[in-house]
């Protein structure tokens, strides 16, 4: 019987010693596998298990329910954050308002990069935003999350380097395992109606597209924010407000020959 992959998340409420071995050997005696395990919040830790029946999960549910040294407070099939929870020992928190963004700090830029790495591997259509000021890292992190999921980055819109507005593709760059980055600002502000039938064009296209600057983006086009399946808030830390007065300073250096985006 193929094993089934789970996630258990419990709080410690009286860390005594001798108190993982008892869990570990717990999960031993109902033969579930530990594949990995971390602190996640605070007193709270996170196991990935592998098991081959879900009598063995539930069994382990009603067992721990009556351990007065922790309290359960996840036992489901993995989500990608709980993955990742585990993986770099903090949870991905998003808004609260809007379950569909998510919040980083240019200090997480390790963790933002594996999010949007496992958020690339996905197949189909996914349009994914991402809002942050000049120089916080936003390319630098698509660009890196693109490398770890083995997936070649176009730019259809940007100021990298240089302000870049494509108006068409070559024929092996219209493909779904390439990704497609569109800069919000530029193309608004800068494209003409070849590069927005391109961008329709890339639109329709069964691959991950990902719009910096979302907001500026929907202002004069047909998209709309709840066209996108995740969007993605970087700052330089958690109190920095993202507004575009900056920004639009910044394009006017780079309208003057000046880059200062991102790089």
């Amino acid at each position: 019987m193929e094993k089934t992959e789970w996630y258990l998340e419990y709080e410690i409420q009286y860390n005594r010693p001798g108190l993982l071995g008892d869990i570990s050997s717990l999960l031993g005696m109902l033969s579930i596998n530990i594949i990995s395990i971390n602190g996640v919040e605070n007193s709270r830790r996170g196991m990935l298990l592998l098991s081959r029946e879900d009598e063995q999960i539930t069994r382990l549910k009603s067992i721990l329910q009556t351990m007065d040294m922790i309290e359960v407070k996840k036992l489901r099939k993995p989500k990608l954050r709980d993955k990742l929870a585990v993986r770099h020992g903090r949870y991905i928190h998003s808004d609260a308002d809007d379950r569909k963004t998510f919040r980083f700090v240019r200090a997480d830029l390790g963790v933002l990069v594996d999010f949007m790495a496992e958020l690339y591997k996905k197949e189909g259509h996914k349009l994914i935003g991402i809002r942050g000021m000049p120089r916080v890292g936003k390319t630098e992190s698509i660009v890196a999350a693109s490398v770890c999921a083995n997936k070649r980055w176009l730019f259809v819109s940007s100021t990298l380097l240089k302000q870049t507005i494509r108006s068409q593709l070559i024929q092996d760059e219209y493909n779904s395992d390439n990704l497609y980055i569109i800069d919000g600002i530029v193309s608004t502000r800068r494209a003409n109606e070849k590069h927005w039938q391109l961008i329709r064009e890339i639109m329709q296209l069964p691959a991950i597209k990902v719009v910096e600057h979302p907001d500026m983006f929907v202002q004069t086009t047909e998209y709309k924010l709840d066209d996108f399946d995740y969007i993605i808030e970087l700052r330089s830390n958690e109190d920095e407000a993202i507004t575009y007065e900056t920004v639009e300073k910044d394009q006017f250096s780079q309208d003057n020959g000046f880059s200062m985006f991102d790089f």
